[in-house]
């Protein structure tokens, strides 16, 4: 082993220039963690509020970012009997815990790391870590969503909405989503029952003419702003609405009293229990990630720009990072 690795270094807060390619340090293997090789990354929303510098004050320069890992494991501390040099495993490294995933190896605490889907790439397993926690705990753990209830997901065809239509399709709701037109069939095709063009149509009535007045059980809010201050509009009695997104601005949520409504909001913890959950429902067919550009692992900055302006390239899913080879697919700008 060497003693040196490839990683993304961020040493200032700024544009998609802020990151430099260098040579870094191994980390050393603690009694209950494992090295991986990673073979795999993908860009989240949180990495570009990092770069920007939403979360300087925790995050200490110069960081090594990033939060979905793909990977072999090539060395286990002593006291780790849950995996072994060779197995394949995905994850997120602890947020704002220590190094990221932007690196050609990584080290994190065992209790993280789930085993790998048989029947994933590298790349599209680590285009689920992260997002599939959090749709995970959204509408699982939290809005509770069972048979037979509606749901509405605002924006289906990104990165979170494109695993939630699916989750949520998997648990048996009824999947109401918001989608740009070219999207439409898309969404349809991982499951969504009712698209909604949110360009030329307003979904608060498209909603109430689908669920005849009652409307939605769940609202899963993966945009924040309107969308939230709107959602006790479309919620049926004792309906619930979980937000993964920052409140930035204060919000007069005086609807929701008259709903009965419950409010949850998500910054997902990361656990071996929700990706084996999630293990389960891919190996059955039920969950596929997916992935609308990939880059090496120099393009980082390349790779920040095309989730910033994912509208601009008509984006679908994932923006994902190819650590282990050099592939590089981007669609390009309309």
């Amino acid at each position: 082993m060497t003693d040196s690795m490839k990683a993304v270094v961020l040493n200032r807060f700024g544009g998609t220039d802020a990151f430099e390619l260098a040579d870094v340090s191994v980390p050393h293997v603690g009694p209950r963690q494992v090295r991986v090789r990673i073979h795999a990354t993908t860009i989240n929303p949180l990495d570009y509020q990092i770069r920007r510098g939403d979360y300087a004050d925790l995050v200490p320069l110069p960081a090594i970012i990033g939060h979905d890992i793909s990977g072999v494991v090539e060395e286990v501390g002593f006291h780790v009997t849950e995996f072994h040099a060779g197995d394949a495993v995905y994850y997120t490294p602890q947020i704002f815990g220590g190094p990221g995933s932007y690196a050609e190896q990584h080290v994190a605490d065992v209790d993280l790391v789930g085993r790998k889907p048989e029947n994933l790439s590298h790349l599209e397993a680590a285009s689920l870590t992260l997002v599939g926690g959090t749709v995970w705990e959204s509408l699982v753990t939290r809005a509770q969503l069972t048979v037979g209830e509606s749901i509405l997901i605002h924006g289906g065809a990104g990165g979170v909405g494109t695993i939630a239509v699916q989750v949520a399709k998997a648990m048996g709701a009824q999947v109401i989503t918001t989608a740009r037109a070219g999207d439409h069939d898309f969404v349809r095709s991982l499951g969504a029952d009712v698209v909604i063009d949110y360009a030329s149509t307003d979904y608060v009535d498209t909603v109430a003419e689908v669920t005849r007045g009652k409307g939605v059980d769940v609202v899963f809010d993966t945009i924040g702003g309107d969308t939230l201050t709107r959602s006790p509009l479309i919620l049926s009695d004792g309906g619930r609405v979980v937000s993964i997104v920052d409140i930035a601005q204060p919000q007069n949520l005086i609807e929701a009293w008259g709903r009965n409504a419950a409010y949850h909001f998500v910054f997902t913890r990361q656990n071996r229990g929700k990706l084996d959950a999630l293990t389960t429902l891919v190996e059955r067919g039920l969950v596929k990630p997916v992935i609308g550009a990939t880059l090496p692992l120099a393009r980082v900055g390349d790779a920040h720009e095309v989730l910033e302006n994912r509208r601009a390239y008509a984006l679908r899913g994932k923006v994902a990072i190819d650590v282990a080879g050099g592939t590089v697919e981007i669609p390009p700008r309309t």
